[in-house]
């Protein structure tokens, strides 16, 4: 997530439900009634502006946490949240959280070059966070669970992606099936991909785990196969804005979101090779020197290079208008429901302050 206007949205049950942070110390949490966005709660308990929130989908928790450098895990308790203090042990400000899968433990990015994954006593019924420490050179941007709940990835302003094990005794159980990663020890660095100069971001897995993706901000973005001692790269250069965010919509698909204002639609081929699609709601693929339209704006088409294996192509770009639906750099993007390993809604949100959720019906070519 950006440093500037944290939203985070979510869709629970039959109920649309959005919580959201106006760039400052709450939580707001709206309900739809009636097709109109009613303020429900507001959650207060942080000292300082909040950068990172996460609810959860079947414990109906949320996680939030702060440039304070403390986390609070919230409670539905008949009609009101309960904050539950989450001491972190942190000396600079948290940035990012995520639910693990099972939701039994959480992780917390921050600009001490640490990650915190915190999971629940139930002897002395508080929350714990055990510290992987001095492995990040910087801030840690994001964190994003393996389906597996026990590797995490991570990207840094150091401009590394990195996948750890948080196997915690007691909380994780050993598993033949799984393989090396309930054989590993908590904080044991699994691969460190230097694929990027600059600062990366959004990193997130594929619903099966056998993919990862993230960004650079050198308007670059990653993808990696068989995360291990020998990971198979590549990259997809384009000549456009950085991305901040991504999403995998299927295996084979991923949604970008970032500086451009305009979700952009990435996809591999039979043989794995990823490249630049379309943007979200044209219909057409991109193509050199063509003009296409949308149902939001009308843009003029451009090349887009790829390499694949650290080989570069160079990409030249015609000009675009930015901006369709959001009017200012998306910083999030968010699933929508129980959506399994297909999504079909999500939500983006950005700096302009808008939160805007997207159904992917009507794109045939996405839901292959």
């Amino acid at each position: 997530m950006c440093s500037y206007n944290y939203c985070y949205s979510y869709c629970y049950l039959h109920m649309e439900v959005v919580a959201l942070c106006p760039n400052n110390n709450e939580v707001h949490i709206y309900r739809l009634v009636e097709d109109k966005w009613e303020k429900v709660y507001v959650l207060q308990k942080h000292d300082q502006v909040i950068s990172g929130i996460d609810w959860s989908a079947r414990s109906n928790r949320i996680v939030t946490a702060s440039h304070d450098r403390n986390s609070y895990v919230w409670n539905l308790e008949q009609s009101e949240w309960v904050p539950t203090l989450v001491i972190l042990r942190l000396n600079r400000a948290a940035l990012c959280v995520q639910w693990s899968p099972k939701e039994n433990k959480f992780a917390v990015g921050s600009g001490a070059k640490t990650i915190c994954i915190c999971y629940y006593e139930q002897d002395n019924n508080w929350w714990v966070s055990k510290l992987i420490r001095k492995r990040h050179n910087s801030s840690v941007t994001s964190v994003s669970w393996h389906p597996d709940n026990i590797f995490l990835a991570t990207t840094s302003t150091d401009g590394k992606c990195r996948v750890f094990s948080t196997f915690i005794k007691g909380v994780d159980a050993k598993d033949s099936k799984k393989g090396t990663s309930s054989d590993s020890k908590f904080g044991e660095l699994i691969v460190q991909l230097d694929l990027s100069s600059s600062w990366t971001f959004g990193v997130k897995w594929s619903p099966s785990g056998n993919t990862l993706a993230y960004v650079g901000h050198n308007s670059m973005i990653y993808f990696v196969d068989d995360v291990g001692p020998s990971p198979l790269a590549q990259n997809v250069v384009f000549r456009d804005l950085p991305l901040r965010d991504v999403l995998f919509v299927s295996e084979r698909k991923v949604i970008g979101v970032g500086f451009d204002c305009n979700p952009m639609v990435f996809a591999a081929d039979e043989r794995g090779t990823w490249s630049f699609v379309r943007y979200l709601g044209e219909r057409k693929a991109v193509s050199s020197a063509s003009r296409y339209g949308s149902q939001f704006s009308e843009a003029f088409g451009k090349f887009y290079g790829q390499s694949k294996h650290g080989v570069n192509n160079d990409a030249v770009e015609t000009s675009r208008t930015r901006g369709t639906v959001h009017e200012n750099c998306i910083n999030c993007i968010i699933p929508l429901g129980d959506h399994g390993k297909m999504i079909r809604r999500f939500s983006t949100s950005g700096l302009d302050g808008r939160i805007v959720v997207w159904d992917l019906e009507n794109e045939q070519d996405l839901l292959e």
